[in-house]
């Protein structure tokens, strides 16, 4: 399953100069995380998100002694910040609407973010993904399950006959029955299928060898 598939297009965003009240005032009424911030050619600079606003109300820490030997208050940007261009973190954490679905959770998982804005080959936005559109996701039935790893996986990624194949999905748990000619094939098989938004669990029934579980 590609972003594509489960991005909102409809996205709210901020421009760099929006000041950072009236980003709260936005999240607050769209009940929205955060938002990209983008040029005015919509290339996204940065994301603001709730994390840059709560900056604002922390106690500032207190100044290591060097920085009060340089006469240096202890505050960081994030803290002095006016303007979304000024609180957001930038670069930018983007992903291609044609990636997969799994790319994107590992960088949310490896990045600890919870939204990733969609952009396109020239760099400009189209979407945003988040971590509730990943969860809605994984809780396709298991008719869309079998779907994608006939059409998807089996036939368009690694050249199979879905046709061949005995395909059963059970509450998310897949059992495949087949032969496959080498057991690198059934292993790369029983990875993908994992992949698949939806799959708890994935057994392959290799007819002429071993099972794989996964």
């Amino acid at each position: 399953m590609k972003i594509a598939n489960v991005m909102t297009t409809d996205v709210i965003t901020v421009s760099p100069e929006t000041g950072l009240k009236q980003v709260a005032e936005l999240l607050a009424a769209r009940g929205i995380s955060g938002a990209p911030v983008v040029d005015e050619s919509r290339r996204v600079v940065g994301v603001v998100s709730e994390a840059d606003i709560l900056a604002k109300e922390r106690w500032p820490r207190r100044p290591r002694r060097l920085e009060r030997l340089l006469g240096r208050d202890g505050l960081d940007a994030k803290t002095t910040a006016r303007t979304a261009g000024e609180a957001m973190t930038a670069p930018a954490v983007t992903i291609g609407a044609e990636r997969r679905v799994d790319a994107a959770a590992a960088l949310m998982l490896d990045r600890s973010i919870n939204r990733l804005p969609v952009v396109d080959a020239e760099g400009l936005l189209v979407g945003i993904v988040t971590r509730a559109d990943l969860v809605r996701a994984f809780a396709g039935t298991d008719e869309q399950i079998a779907r994608e790893i006939r059409d998807d996986v089996l036939l368009q990624q690694l050249w199979l006959n879905p046709n061949s194949l005995e395909l059963v999905v059970h509450h998310g748990e897949v059992t495949l029955s087949g032969s496959f000619a080498e057991e690198f094939e059934r292993d790369l098989v029983v990875r993908r299928i994992r992949l698949v938004p939806g799959v708890v669990s994935a057994i392959v029934h290799d007819t002429a060898s071993h099972d794989r579980v996964g």
